[in-house]
This record gives structure tokens, C-alpha cells and sequence, in this order.
């Protein structure tokens, strides 16, 4: 008794993450795109005007940048994953009971949910890499700058 019980209100308490899920994924991808926007912008010119600046300004504006794309690149694929299994549970309940067209929907939102989790980790991996190596550049020709 206890032990169906408990099954049946995990699977509810699994249900209701699906939205919350996808709403998370649809955020972090604009963020990511937000974020490509943003390096583009500094890669143009704000990175120049940046070096004028303090060198701690620079590291503490730095450090931010870095651990957004870099949260992005490992929530991305996380919550993909968790879009991914979540619909699968009651989609191979369906496929038991011969309800294909449940399971085709819930296989669709999972392989979405996945690519789109992965395209939101990738974008945040190759950002915080590449930013890594403009960062430090600006770094050392700020520190360079206050040598002199």
C-alpha cells in the first residue's frame, strides 16, 4: 500500500518538473543568445574601451561574464536531460497500453529537449572559452599598461 503509494506521487511530483523544465530551457536559451550578442559587442569595441580601465574592475567584470556562460553551459544539457526523461515515463506507459501517438509525443518532446539542451551547453562552452582567452589578453595588456 505505502509502497504504490509512494510511486504514484513521485511519478506526480516528476510530471509537474516538465514545464517548469521547458520554461527553464526556453530561458536559458535566450540567455545564451543574449550572451552571443554580448560577445559580439565586445569583440567590437568594448573590450578595446575596457582597457582603459582599472585592472580589478576589469577581472571582477570578468569573472561575472565567465560564470553565466559557463553556468549555461552546464545547466543546458542538465536540464535537456531532465526534459528528456521525464516524458519518457509516460510515454512508455502508453506504448504498454497501445497509445503510439502518446509516445510519439512524448519521444518528440525528449529528442527536442535534449538537441536544444546540448545547443544551449555547446554555445555556452565555446563563449567561456573564447572569452577566457579575450579576457586574459585585455588582462595582460592592462597590466602591461600599468607596468610602464
Amino acid at each position: 500500500m505505502i509502497h504504490g503509494l509512494t510511486l504514484g506521487l513521485l511519478h506526480h511530483v516528476v510530471s509537474w518538473l516538465l514545464y517548469p523544465v521547458l520554461i527553464a530551457l526556453a530561458v536559458c536559451l535566450l540567455m545564451v543568445l543574449w550572451e552571443c550578442g554580448s560577445a559580439l559587442a565586445e569583440r567590437f569595441g568594448a573590450l578595446t574601451r575596457m582597457q582603459t580601465g582599472d585592472a580589478l574592475m576589469f577581472e571582477h567584470y570578468a569573472v561575472r561574464r565567465l560564470e553565466r556562460v559557463d553556468l549555461l553551459a552546464r545547466s543546458g544539457p542538465i536540464l535537456g536531460l531532465m526534459g528528456t526523461l521525464i516524458p519518457l515515463g509516460p510515454g512508455l506507459s502508453a506504448m504498454g497500453s497501445g497509445n503510439i501517438e502518446i509516445l510519439a509525443t512524448a519521444m518528440t518532446v525528449a529528442f527536442d529537449t535534449t538537441v536544444l539542451g546540448l545547443f544551449v551547453g555547446l554555445l555556452g562552452y565555446v563563449l567561456g572559452r573564447v572569452r577566457r582567452r579575450w579576457y586574459e589578453a585585455c588582462l595582460q595588456n592592462i597590466e602591461q599598461r600599468d607596468a610602464i
